[in-house]
């Protein structure tokens, strides 16, 4: 074999490992540390659009716990998809537990209260510990009145859970249908949207 063709046979494995490094170093990345995740629906309108494409960490809450205010991806609980709620509601209450296990779906929202708040929803604004909080990225309810945007009895969010609302008040299937989300289920918070280019930016 001439040394042309040694060579051009070395060149060809030198890729191919190059190739196949390149490819498991993607795979771990997104398998341990960066995913991307693509909006599929308007609850977390105006903040994300409908087909928009987010990065979510996936490693973060394993060093830190989720923080209020986060826009997090997770699992939510079986029975989501009809508003099922694992406990007993107080009147004008939004649901204090979910179902015992998570769904396969991942879902996108954002956390407004932690494990031992207190929470309640008054035309669609958040009520944490008795104070309205400031959300200038919500996008309000149409109707004020409208039942699913109005809870105004207080829940205290079990130890080890995040009640989690889409910034689209009047259009998101949330924690005040299904109950607080388990801290296990949480994929990892959202820190940046990457598609399509003039979104691009840190959330």
């Amino acid at each position: 074999m001439s040394s042309k063709a040694k060579s051009t046979g070395n060149s060809l494995v030198e890729l191919v490992v190059i190739v196949a490094v390149a490819l498991g170093l993607a795979l771990g990345i997104q398998a341990f540390l960066v995913k991307p995740y693509r909006i599929p629906s308007e609850s977390m309108v105006p903040t994300l659009e409908i087909g928009q494409r987010v990065l979510v960490n996936r490693i973060g809450t394993h060093f830190t716990d989720p923080k209020i205010g986060q826009v997090t991806v997770f699992h939510p609980p079986k029975g989501s998809e009809t508003n099922e709620c694992g406990a007993p509601q107080k009147e004008g209450q939004a649901c204090p537990r979910p179902t015992p296990d998570k769904s396969d779906v991942n879902f996108i929202k954002r956390i407004v209260a932690g494990p031992g708040d207190t929470i309640a929803i008054v035309r669609g604004h958040a009520i944490l510990n008795g104070k309205r909080q400031s959300e200038p990225f919500i996008r309000e309810c149409a109707d004020p009145e409208d039942p699913s945007c109005n809870f105004p009895t207080p829940l205290r969010v079990p130890a080890g859970h995040y009640f989690m609302m889409g910034d689209n008040r009047g259009a998101s299937d949330d924690s005040r249908f299904w109950g607080p989300v388990p801290d296990a289920w949480i994929i990892g918070n959202a820190f940046a949207t990457y598609w399509p280019p003039k979104k691009i930016g840190i959330l």
